[in-house]
């Protein structure tokens, strides 16, 4: 049997009892303490939801700005023309077209964390839907990624603005931040995320919606948060 490293051994010390639960400022306080590696760890939340994605009704998706940011470059696409283009330009956007744009990633050129497209744009990246589809980056009105007004959206998916989404198991999870932020910085994203899935509850969920919450660094173990603390959970 393999020897626990020493790493190992002191996290096992710190936390004790593997059932325990964290109040968040607790918990990232803990998540520092236990932080070793030399790269700038990414802070990420997961939540267990009392939710069967596979019935329409309890789906839980949607867009949420975190006050602090992410901490990550986010590359943006954005199919518009004219007057459209040129506002997404100057808003920052990694790359604009219409036509070009598409035979582009049909060519296999995805290194994008966000695609925005204006309503006349559809009908191109609707040819796309095969290639953007099973990577989450089909634009949708719903989530605000095919809207009239390009400027604001690469404005917000360059700000912290961050997409979340229920997987099969009823488990949501996403980056909220780096370790190098501040510990107000790393609350306030907590705070929003959590506040935007409480917000996204469907109407059809029945029993406990928010089951668990847990948060941890890219290396580090997950921290158990306390749900009793957080409203409307």
């Amino acid at each position: 049997m393999t020897k626990p490293t020493k790493k190992l051994k002191a996290i096992a010390e710190k936390l004790g009892d593997n059932q325990q639960l964290f109040g968040v400022e607790e918990a990232i306080k803990t998540m520092r303490e236990l932080a070793s590696s030399k790269f700038d760890e990414t802070v990420e939340i997961a939540l267990n939801l009392g939710v069967d994605p596979r019935h329409s009704d309890q789906m839980v998706r949607g867009m949420v700005s975190l006050p602090s940011g992410t901490g990550k470059e986010m590359r943006v696409a954005v199919f518009a023309k004219g007057d459209k283009a040129e506002a997404a330009q100057a808003a920052g956007a990694d790359k604009v077209g219409a036509e070009d744009l598409m035979e582009d990633m049909q060519a296999g050129n995805l290194d994008y964390d966000r695609i925005i497209a204006t309503p006349d744009m559809m009908g191109v990246v609707g040819r796309l839907g095969k290639v953007l589809g099973p990577k989450g980056l089909m634009p949708n009105p719903k989530l605000g990624t095919v809207t009239p007004n390009v400027e604001q959206a690469v404005k917000d998916a360059k700000g912290g603005q961050v997409e979340f989404r229920v997987e099969k198991a009823g488990i949501v999870h996403s980056g909220i931040g780096k370790m190098s932020f501040s510990d107000e910085a790393i609350k306030a994203n907590f705070d929003a995320f959590v506040g935007a899935i409480v917000k996204a509850k469907p109407s059809g969920v029945k029993g406990k919606y928010v089951k668990k919450i847990a948060v941890s660094s890219s290396m580090g173990p997950g921290l158990k948060i306390d749900t009793t603390e957080i409203a409307g959970a």
